[in-house]
């Protein structure tokens, strides 16, 4: 596999995976959308079938780990060599940012007409609640189609809730999903892997919104940051570690049992 292979593999499927799965939420949350309030089963299997068609576009040219922590669990597990992890982890990152800004491009009026909605601005939290940290976190009306917050938030579970969401779906990778090479997903791979993540985020969403996937978080939460929206708010970057360490951790972890437990 080459590094243009991994390079355009990687950005595509991620793109892809961050614009359905994005999508969906954007769909859900922002009124004038067809979709408003569809609810939690909406925004869990859109996002399995975000998976899906992601792994799809890209399992025959990068092996479609579209995650930085199936791409950490790979290369503990032996499939993927380490100096391919930089190119994987850097093209995910810039695949998600690129979903990112083709959601905002989809929904543009519907991102609008929500921001600019009365209602809207009356919920949002004063300047000095927003100043006060023993208040109201920093986190914008619309940060949740772009990035993962928790209910309760509390840093140990938080972090705890998404080491063990993603132990689950990178275990499940490398059990049931691998092509015949053992560097990334197979056909069949992307169609349990897809169910997976339905199945984690039923059961295990609820806490944190499931991150399993820290370019899945941190890629949107950046251009959240940057993007021209009106009384967009915060992006809640002291939250922003959590989805980043948690599911690195699952990751690694996954690769470990996976050693002991099935090679």
């Amino acid at each position: 596999m080459s590094s243009s292979d991994i390079f355009i593999g990687e950005t595509i499927g991620t793109a892809v995976l961050i614009l359905l799965g994005g999508g969906v939420c954007a769909a859900v949350t922002l009124k004038r959308s067809k979709a408003q309030n569809a609810g939690w089963l909406a925004i869990t299997f859109g996002w399995g079938f975000a998976v899906l068609t992601g792994a799809y576009l890209a399992g025959g040219v990068s092996g479609a780990h579209l995650n930085p922590a199936v791409t950490l669990g790979l290369a503990i597990q032996g499939g993927t060599a380490w100096g391919d992890v930089p190119l994987y982890l850097g093209s995910q990152l810039l695949g998600a940012m690129i979903g990112a800004v083709l959601v905002y491009a989809v929904y543009y009026g519907q991102f609008h007409a929500h921001l600019t909605d009365p209602e809207i601005i009356r919920a949002q939290p004063s300047d000095e609640a927003m100043v006060d940290q023993t208040s109201a976190p920093k986190a914008g009306p619309v940060l949740g189609i772009f990035s993962t917050g928790p209910e309760i938030r509390n840093s140990v579970q938080n972090v705890v809730t998404e080491v063990i969401a993603t132990v689950v779906l990178v275990l499940a990778i490398l059990t049931q999903g691998l092509n015949d090479e053992g560097n990334g997903l197979g056909t069949l791979g992307a169609l349990v892997t897809a169910l997976v993540v339905v199945g984690i985020g039923l059961s295990l969403g609820g806490p944190t919104g499931y991150a399993i996937n820290p370019v899945r978080d941190l890629g949107p939460r950046i251009v959240h940051a940057v993007l021209p929206l009106p009384n967009k708010g915060g992006s809640d970057w002291g939250y922003a570690w959590v989805p980043i360490v948690g599911p690195l951790i699952g990751g690694a972890l996954a690769g470990g049992l996976y050693n002991l437990a099935f090679a």
